[in-house]
């Protein structure tokens, strides 16, 4: 059926036939749907109680900790709804304006694809719920549910609205990353004296779902101000996504590359300059927040100095900064490789068919992504080195441009893998759950025994040995830390060598 007539079909029998569409549309890669049952309930039944100590050791936990806990499902709910919103505008721009071009009304497009957008927000909630409901139980149902859901529509909103305005995938996922790290770790759980807090998008929604009066909602109360937040938000984003769909914008641009391909790589990453931003931004974030949000006050830290177990204290907001700047660097890094590879997978494969060697393909791609990760590592360590001083700072700075190229490398397989869509919703959790979670010092002295067959795990204690002590006592997690980098780096080799001959088993579209 033609463009046309599917248009005109959808004037006379409504928007139904476009959600239907737009839904099968987005669950023909069947790994979109196993990360949108997958990455919730692995947040809410995995991270919850780790979250709710991290919250607590920063001074900014919601009393008891369960009440984090709870927190976590709407959390959960908004940012995969962003994320999967993004997505589903950002990879239909092309066909959406085909069909407006073709005679449906802008306002009915919409209409369906936040239709659509809801279908998938309920389903990312309904399982995030039943995480909350397996781990802790939930005491108010009914206000759980709802919070949830608000969480979910606010964030499908924020996703909808960096669809239109941010084309490139990289610079998209790491915007609404970026607003989800604000919003939930300054927004929501902070104190609520502080007068920046209330202007946040979800910090209504989270003091209500939990039943902490935030005192300043003022006469329609938490629950009346989190609805004005919902419905703004879906007028904000339906008014944005009408309007660009009168207008026809550019098309995304196609990578190219072989001997010469590293150059061209490399001036494609120039073209880019809210990526350039990025990389200042999030380490902003990342890092100086924490040196300003963190609690004045010392703890102790588990070290090795000297080959002796030792317990040094130091004052929690010199050291915090510096333990965070890894999280940026891997969050970052990851999507680098992931969308290098993906966006390049077709031009690639025309060049191959072209004559160009495997090998020379091969370090045309790796040695962008390794400019990228160093790119990445530079521009955090510029940040870190106003806020923390390291003890030893050729080692430290090694150790995260070591974490930077193993989390790259991690990026690199799951795009042949799992595809964009899927591959984010990866790429971002298995860093939170592996360096921000797993291999912190400041949860647990030591990592639990199953942290250590992670990827982060040897890098990371090369980290905190140069970060915080005089002498180098880690070798043996250095090593360890190698043997994934060369593992990581064939296997990364082989799936991009297999993705150069034939179309990756999931493809590159969605």
């Amino acid at each position: 059926m033609t463009t046309a007539a599917v248009a005109v079909s959808a004037q006379r029998r409504g928007m139904s036939p476009f959600v239907r569409y737009f839904v099968a549309d987005y669950f023909r890669n069947p790994v979109n749907l196993i990360v949108l049952v997958l990455v919730p309930a692995v947040f809410v039944l995995v991270a919850a109680g780790t979250i709710a100590q991290a919250m607590e050791l920063l001074g900014r936990g919601l009393e008891p900790a369960a009440k984090v806990e709870t927190a976590t499902a709407g959390w959960s709910a908004g940012f995969l709804s962003g994320i999967a919103m993004y997505f589903q505008i950002r990879s239909a721009r092309a066909t959406d304006r085909r069909l407006v071009l073709a005679g449906l009304a802008p306002t009915r497009l919409v209409a369906a694809r936040a239709a659509t957008g809801f279908a998938l927000a309920v389903l990312v909630s309904t399982v995030s719920l039943l995480a909350l409901a397996a781990r802790t139980g939930i005491e108010a149902p009914m206000r759980v549910i709802a919070a949830t859901l608000m969480f979910a529509v606010i964030y499908l909103a924020i996703g909808a609205v960096i669809g239109v305005l941010v084309p490139n995938p990289v610079n998209g996922a790491v915007v609404i990353l970026f607003v989800w790290i604000i919003d939930v770790f300054i927004g929501q759980v902070g104190e609520t004296a502080e007068r920046i807090t209330r202007w946040f998008p979800t910090h209504f929604v989270a003091r209500w779902m939990v039943d902490l009066p935030t005192h300043h909602g003022g006469r329609i109360g938490d629950l009346g101000a989190a609805l004005v937040w919902v419905s703004a938000a879906a007028i904000i984003a339906g008014a944005v996504l009408v309007s660009s769909s009168r207008v026809s914008t550019t098309t995304a641009r196609t990578a190219g590359q072989s001997g010469t391909g590293l150059r061209m790589g490399l001036v494609d990453l120039r073209r880019n300059p809210v990526l350039a931003v990025l990389l200042v931004a999030v380490p902003i974030v990342f890092v100086v927040l924490a040196k300003l949000t963190t609690p004045a006050r010392s703890m102790t830290l588990t070290l090795r100095e000297n080959g002796q177990t030792v317990t040094p204290s130091f004052w929690f907001p010199d050291v915090h900064a510096g333990t965070m700047t890894p999280m940026a660097i891997t969050a970052l890094s990851t999507l680098a490789g992931l969308f290098i590879v993906v966006d390049a997978a077709g031009g690639d494969r025309r060049l191959r068919l072209a004559g160009y060697r495997t090998g020379a393909l091969l370090t045309a791609r790796l040695g962008v992504v390794g400019v990228a990760a160093t790119a990445v590592t530079a521009a955090a360590l510029a940040i870190t080195a106003m806020v923390f001083d390291a003890v030893q700072w050729p080692g430290y700075a090694a150790a995260n441009l070591l974490l930077a190229a193993t989390y790259a490398l991690v990026g690199v397989i799951l795009g042949p893998l799992l595809g964009r869509v899927a591959g984010v919703f990866v790429a971002f959790l298995i860093p939170f759950l592996d360096l921000g979670l797993a291999q912190s010092l400041m949860l647990r002295p030591e990592p639990p025994t199953w942290a250590h067959a992670l990827p982060g795990y040897g890098a990371s204690r090369v980290l905190f040995d140069t970060g915080l002590t005089t002498h180098f006592d880690e070798t043996g997690p250095l090593l360890i830390a190698l043997a994934w980098l060369a593992g990581l780096g064939i296997l990364a080799g082989l799936l991009l060598i297999r993705g150069t001959g034939q179309r990756a088993r999931f493809g590159s579209l969605s």
